[in-house]
């Protein structure tokens, strides 16, 4: 684009390229950052995020705390829940018993695709409500207690 101001809906058309490559790469996962969208296509930050919003809104993208807006393909289900209950649900799925070592945060960071500080403080939420001992240098956390289950309604 030149150096005049661009046209309005300059975002549409940015998210409709973006959207686009996302249906014809289905190995993509994150979308491109702000600033590479600025670069490409000469445009403001502002609009850029305005791009986000659009591909959110469409559902095109989830955005995923510490780390860029992920693809959300379609037929995919998208688990909004915050960290620490999907942690705590790592218990459970994984028949994890007390006194067994939990998944270390590297292993969580790439299981459920967010950075390593959302881990800690998702952990550290785990570890004060007292399912998880504390996380120490060398030393992997365990399982203090077991989850409270829902009970199912089966009368």
């Amino acid at each position: 684009m030149s150096q005049q101001a661009s046209p309005r809906g300059t975002y549409l058309k940015i998210a409709e390229v973006v959207r686009a490559r996302v249906a014809a790469d289905p190995k993509m996962v994150e979308l491109p950052s702000a600033a590479d969208l600025m670069v490409e296509f000469s445009v403001s930050r502002g609009v850029a995020l305005r791009v986000f919003d659009v591909l959110q809104e469409q559902g095109v993208a989830q955005r995923v705390s510490g780390s860029r807006l992920r693809v959300v393909r379609r037929g995919e289900a998208v688990d909004r829940r915050p960290l620490a209950e999907r942690l705590t649900d790592v218990i459970t799925n994984d028949q994890l018993t007390v006194g067994a070592s939990f998944p270390s945060a590297s292993k969580l960071c790439e299981r459920f695709g967010v950075s390593r500080p959302t881990v800690a403080k998702a952990l550290d939420k785990l570890e004060a409500a007292g399912l998880l001992s504390e996380g120490k240098q060398g030393k992997p956390r365990t399982v203090l207690s077991l989850p409270e289950q829902e009970e199912s309604a089966n009368p």
